[in-house]
């Protein structure tokens, strides 16, 4: 049986996106990496690995994979998107929002989109 190892983004700059990554999600660099490839995993605790490598695909508008990034409701989504947008993720202007959404589209620096979901209401 398989299971997951670690979600893949492509990235225009490794080092920008590490930045990113490792303080979004409080991961640390599993080996030092190169400026083409890097794999992150949790400071503490178990969870999937999120390695990015070097590409030089566009980034897509709208992604046929993303991060889904649960905060534990209304008031955590709130603070996570304007702490992540702190760190330098951008508001997504997102034509695909149902009427009541309970998830907020952003990109991160390297214009990958990520939802953060509020996980209360599912």
């Amino acid at each position: 049986m398989l299971n997951i190892g670690s979600v893949v983004l492509g990235v225009s700059d490794v080092a920008r996106a590490t930045a990113f990554w490792t303080a979004a999600l409080d991961y640390t660099p599993r080996d030092p990496g190169t400026d083409r490839w890097i794999v992150l995993v949790p400071t503490r605790g178990p969870g999937v690995q999120v390695a990015l490598g070097l590409s030089d695909v566009p980034v897509q508008e709208h992604p046929r994979v993303h991060l889904d990034l649960y905060a534990k409701d209304t008031a955590d989504q709130a603070a996570e998107v304007e702490r992540l947008v702190a760190l330098g993720a951008e508001r997504v202007d997102w034509d695909l929002y149902p009427e009541d959404p309970d998830f907020v589209v952003l990109a991160d620096p390297e214009g990958n989109r990520f939802c953060i979901i509020d996980s209360s209401r599912s």
